[in-house]
């Protein structure tokens, strides 16, 4: 027979769940309303700043050309957030990825350059492996393992750097299949096609994420972790199911790495890693877990990348553009506080009846 602690205490869960849910939609909706009116007001602020040089089509075409590789990395992050972890070896993943394509790439055109071509399609797929297979290593170190996310990512990141030099000897790789530069500089209607690749990868995270039996275990496991226990879920699977995804991520990331530039490094993208966590914050994800959007996400890698654009419009260097994502990111997580706390006091969660506060 139950004991009253464990009905007491799976009310409990109940109600706080279904607060977090609440305080989700709400936050939700704020940070893609926040995120619109800062995207249009730096748009504004840098065409008038400089609009010879901002407005430029060039100028405007490289914006939605730098987003996506930036922007799939940051959708990463946020699917780690949302457990209330992180992914600190994201960049890496995807180093090693575009590593993998282009060191295959060349030794298969070193003995037959059409051949190589001909691969092309299956050497991606191949990135995009390795990225699934380092996000597995990820996750078993955090959900079997189990040990701490930032500690398990910091470790990784590091040994897939070091595998990355070592693969390299520390130099350039040159050489990428013809069909990815191809991808890498096409258009439909003036816009990039990996810009659409981008949208389209958003687009099944969030179907993901708002849609499907995982996503709304990874969404209560990161909001209340004891409400998920006794809801009957496992943590192991969701952390493991987790992670996996935002090493496939990164695997993606590779690609449209080699996509607009046909080399690869160890060293590719080394300022990425606290730029795809302030895009992620910045746009809605709580950093404790529990909520994020898709949509915020989409729309802070555009805004940000609309800012750097505009520094550079302006003859700004990219160290004052480092202070101004930290800034930002201080900003943003102040003003959630804030909010967080003024909403708290003013509407309390509903108690049952014969539930204790």
């Amino acid at each position: 027979m139950t004991d009253t602690r464990t009905i007491l205490t799976e009310a409990n869960g109940q109600v706080d769940s279904w607060w977090a849910r609440t305080l989700a939609r709400i936050h939700v909706q704020r940070s893609t309303g926040r995120m619109v009116v800062l995207l249009v007001a730096a748009f504004a602020i840098f065409t008038i700043l400089s609009p010879q040089v901002f407005l430029n089509p060039l100028n405007l075409q490289n914006i939605a050309l730098a987003s996506p590789e930036v922007g799939v990395l940051a959708i990463a992050m946020m699917l780690a957030m949302l457990t209330g972890g992180i992914d600190l070896s994201l960049v890496s993943i995807a180093n090693l990825s575009a590593i993998t394509i282009s060191t295959v790439f060349t030794a298969v055109a070193a003995t037959d350059v059409a051949m190589a071509e001909s691969l092309g399609g299956a050497m991606v797929l191949l990135g995009v492996a390795v990225g699934a297979a380092a996000g597995l290593v990820n996750g078993i170190l955090i959900s079997v393992v189990g040990i701490t996310p930032i500690l398990a990512t910091l470790a990784t990141m590091q040994i897939f750097n070091g595998l990355a030099v070592v693969w390299t000897g520390g130099s350039t790789l040159y050489g990428s299949p013809a069909s990815l530069t191809t991808l890498g500089i096409s258009a439909i209607a003036g816009i990039p096609v990996i810009f659409l690749l981008f949208l389209g990868v958003a687009v099944v995270i969030a179907i993901i994420v708002s849609r499907t039996p995982l996503g709304r275990r990874v969404q209560l496991l990161g909001a209340n972790e004891q409400a998920a226990k006794y809801s009957g879920i496992r943590r192991a699977p969701v952390l493991m199911s987790t992670y996996l995804l935002t090493g496939t991520l990164g695997g993606i990331a590779g690609v449209l790495f080699l996509s607009r530039n046909p080399t690869a490094s160890a060293d590719y993208g080394s300022s990425y890693v606290l730029l795809v966590i302030v895009i992620a914050v910045l746009g809605g994800t709580n950093p404790a877990g529990g909520f994020a959007t898709v949509a915020g996400v989409v729309l802070a890698t555009v805004t940000l990348q609309i800012v750097q654009s505009g520094f550079t419009a302006v003859r700004l260097s990219s160290y004052e553009y480092a202070i101004a994502q930290g800034v930002i990111l201080l900003a943003v997580m102040i003003l959630d506080q804030v909010r967080f706390r003024r909403r708290r006091t003013r509407t309390r969660p509903p108690q049952k009846e014969g539930v204790p506060a």
